[in-house]
């Protein structure tokens, strides 16, 4: 989980904490795997990382994502404080979906929304999102077109105490996913 080796200073100790305790726990949905993952080693001087995956009941992948924490003592430019979390989530999307121009400032309200939810401080929040469409061709070619939405954002927590931020990763996980919010049912299909 983390890139060192060496005793951590404390406020990364507590931040390494709180993820083991998230990996160890039961997680909040059953849709939900998390997972440790080997950090970067080149980011910041104390680095740890976390991956997850959500499932359908059938054990379909439908999103996958990292949450990276750095530390560095000094802080570094752009970063606003000495921890920056790094956040990436992969879904696919269904291609109507993936067309509409909203997608973006929604994808990016989630992140946000969910932060704010949580009560998760954060400062100096960047990021992307990305639309991509996948065609198959030639010995492929039979291959149905996929449409996914990345989305890669980092910021500034505004203390040690990350639990917050790593909730609303898992919920803005599950949202790209296309899970109802934590709580809620999901009416049945017509037919179904």
């Amino acid at each position: 989980m983390t890139a060192r080796s060496d005793p951590a200073p404390g406020p990364f100790q507590r931040a390494l904490e709180t993820l083991r305790a998230v990996v160890d726990a039961e997680p909040a949905r059953p849709e939900l795997l998390i997972e440790d993952m080997p950090a970067p080693q080149r980011l910041a001087p104390y680095a740890a990382a976390i991956m997850a995956t959500v499932y359908r009941e059938d054990d379909t992948e439908l999103a996958v994502g990292r949450l990276i924490v750095l530390y560095d003592p000094e802080g570094q430019r752009g970063w606003d404080g000495d921890f920056r979390l790094v956040a990436y989530v992969r879904a696919e999307l269904e291609p109507e979906i993936a067309a509409d121009p909203l997608i973006g400032p929604v994808g990016w309200s989630w992140l946000t929304e969910a932060l704010e939810g949580h009560r998760a401080g954060y400062k100096a929040a960047s990021g992307t999102i990305t639309r991509a469409v996948s065609e198959s061709f030639g010995d492929k070619g039979a291959d149905p077109a996929t449409t996914e939405l990345e989305l890669r954002a980092s910021w500034s927590p505004m203390s040690d105490d990350i639990a917050g931020h790593i909730s609303a990763w898992c919920d803005v996980l599950c949202q790209a996913a296309g899970l109802p919010p934590a709580g809620v049912t999901s009416l049945p299909s017509p037919g179904a």
